[in-house]
């Protein structure tokens, strides 16, 4: 009678882990270049039992895990913004963090630092890094499909857009940023255009997740009711036993 119980709190833990992924994918359902996460549900081992006499087996439940993002693109959004880049197609902006490290991200709204370096909204510089030299205003800036960025008929460097073999295993950090991992394989040059004066919507579907969103918390009522029977029906058996 405990595997019953076994296998209703592992259902519970795993309806907890997708609505975990849910709750976050809304509460980012604004922010530029996000990308819903991807959860996926596993059988637990099965075991064998006796009942009645006869050799049966037994699952153990599910899991549920987060096996990467959505590569969806999202909606484009003009805000005329000279130095707001979309990534058109597939691909990553590659940044230098303050520790040297790499990171990869879509959230595409950048600056310029007190040095004349493009920076994103975390402050870190693009790799390679791209600098504006003095006197020369954001305004000035126009930046070309393939990432060229230019200041009137000065060529000031290239925003290289990258990506990895596997994205479903960059590690997230925060901020929309992901680490490279071994994994995901280092990152290589990605065929993606640049839009200038222009930022990635988050690709959530807010409707789609809502409903199931009700569809998870259902699913984990009946498994916490599932429980409540089994602690009643062990009630009974120890009553009888008495």
């Amino acid at each position: 009678m405990l595997e019953g119980l076994y296998s209703a709190a592992a259902g519970m833990s795993a309806q907890q882990e997708q609505l975990n992924a849910i709750s976050n994918d809304i509460a980012n359902v604004s922010t530029s270049g996000y990308k819903s996460e991807r959860v996926a549900f596993n059988d637990l081992l099965y075991n064998p039992i006796k009942v009645a006499g006869t050799e049966t087996t037994a699952g153990a439940g599910a899991s549920a895990r987060v096996i990467g993002r959505s590569e969806a693109q999202g909606s484009i959004q003009e805000t005329g913004d000279p130095l707001d880049l979309a990534i058109e197609g597939s691909g990553y902006f590659e940044v230098t963090r303050a520790n040297g490290q790499k990171a990869l991200t879509r959230e595409g709204t950048f600056g310029v630092d007190a040095a004349g370096a493009i920076v994103n909204s975390e402050g870190n510089q693009l790799s390679p890094p791209i600098k504006l030299p003095a006197g020369v205003a954001a305004s000035e800036v126009s930046i070309a499909p393939d990432g060229t960025v230019t200041a009137g008929t000065r060529k000031l460097g290239q925003i290289k857009l990258v990506t990895v073999t596997s994205p479903e295993h960059l590690l997230a950090d925060g901020g929309g940023e992901f680490t490279p991992t071994a994994a995901s394989g280092a990152p290589h040059p990605a065929t993606g255009k640049v839009r200038q004066g222009a930022l990635e919507a988050s690709n959530v579907n807010i409707a789609s997740e809502m409903a199931q969103m009700v569809s998870t918390q259902r699913n984990y009522q009946l498994t916490s009711t599932a429980i409540q029977d089994e602690s009643q029906m062990m009630s009974i058996a120890n009553q009888l036993r008495a």
